[in-house]
């Protein structure tokens, strides 16, 4: 089995905007003077789900991707995985904060969800082929 390399390199990447997020949720508790749950503020839970909902989809991911690699796939394929995870996932909580059904909305929430979903399911369906 192949060191998967790059999966851990753009796994590392991930952490630290996990980190960013989770930060993210801490500042909007501090100023809320929220401890548990939302308070109530919409705001607040949007930053919430949008680390819970990194938390939900990043870790399968890149196990999927990082088995690719490290059964031999071709770099450039995990690469283009790898890219598209994170910018999807870069996306969606600037999407959580547009307005309801503007473009912005579409574009960064639903471009997120596209590219993390279609990431998982290529990497999925590679994996059984």
């Amino acid at each position: 089995m192949i060191f998967p390399a790059t999966t851990a390199f753009y796994a590392g990447v991930l952490a630290l905007v996990l980190v960013g997020l989770s930060g993210w949720v801490m500042a909007g508790r501090l100023a809320g003077n929220v401890l548990h749950g939302d308070g109530g503020d919409a705001d607040l839970q949007k930053r919430i789900r949008s680390q819970a909902n990194f938390v939900e989809y990043v870790p399968i991911a890149l196990i999927l991707i990082g088995l690719l690699e490290g059964r031999g796939t071709g770099h450039g394929t995990i690469q283009a995985l790898l890219v598209a995870l994170l910018v999807g996932r870069l996306l969606h909580p600037v999407g959580m904060f547009a307005p309801a059904n503007s473009p912005r909305q579409f574009a960064c929430r639903g471009g997120g969800m596209v590219l993390t979903f279609g990431t998982i399911v290529v990497a999925a369906v590679m994996l059984l082929v």
